[in-house]
């Protein structure tokens, strides 16, 4: 027996929310009111909305510190490569609910529990990319900064972080869009995010909700990877220049 089977056994009747001079879109249950959506804007989307993208900020921030750092070490430290990247593989492996349940015991029902799981599923992608931008630097490239007398810090600053920037960038899409779609997830545990009123139009015969945090959650994870896009086109222009054969 699934989550949500347990959720709409448990819950009451379903009932049609009443909202006063409801119009003929809610009066027939259509597929997507507008005039519902447009009049519960802002009590109960603008905030889930708000609430989504900073639980997905903060959670790929802090994953995204962490692992810059441990990727930084392992590009100067290779015995690090091995016991970081397989703990956030596993972490990585671990079913989300699954790992709520086992962080709820000692974090509690919060807001933290919440988002060590997410940090927790940011690490792995996020240390790889950041890793492998690092490590495809040609060798040639680094060996005109050491006969420039850069230093080793200098080549890293100058050369090898700028280089990388496109495969760091490429790993913060998939993790912010992996986030995003998480984070609704977590709607089990605590009552934000977008996940809460796709939960509560679940365990409803009414669509509009369901179907208009959906299409937020959708709309959400498109304009964060657009933004990234753009970003990764201003830090590394030149990377979108073709390549001649």
């Amino acid at each position: 027996m699934t989550a949500f089977t347990i959720l709409a056994a448990a819950a009451p009747d379903p009932v049609i929310p009443d909202f006063g001079q409801a119009g003929d879109c809610v009066s027939d249950n259509g597929f997507f009111c507008v005039d519902w959506f447009t009049a519960n804007w802002s009590s109960v989307f603008w905030p889930a909305l708000l609430e989504h993208v900073r639980l997905t900020v903060i959670a790929v921030g802090v994953g995204f510190v962490l692992a810059f750092a441990a990727a930084l070490l392992a590009h100067f430290k290779g015995w690090l490569e091995a016991p970081f990247g397989g703990l956030s593989a596993f972490l990585y492996t671990i079913p989300p609910l699954a790992l709520f349940e086992l962080l709820v015991p000692g974090t509690g029902v919060s807001i933290l529990t919440v988002e060590i799981a997410l940090v927790a599923y940011t690490l792995m992608v996020l240390f790889k990319s950041t890793l492998s931008g690092l490590r495809e630097v040609p060798a040639d490239v680094r060996r005109v900064g050491e006969g420039m007398g850069l230093t080793r810090t200098q080549i890293l600053l100058r050369i090898e972080l700028p280089l990388a920037v496109p495969s760091i960038l490429a790993g913060l899409r998939v993790t912010t869009v992996t986030t995003i779609s998480t984070v609704e997830i977590a709607a089990f545990i605590i009552d934000q995010g977008l996940g809460s009123p796709i939960l509560q139009g679940l365990q409803s015969p009414f669509t509009t909700q369901f179907v208009a945090a959906g299409a937020l959650a959708v709309a959400l994870a498109l304009a964060a990877d657009g933004l990234i896009v753009a970003v990764g086109r201003l830090l590394s222009p030149w990377a979108a220049i073709p390549r001649e054969n």
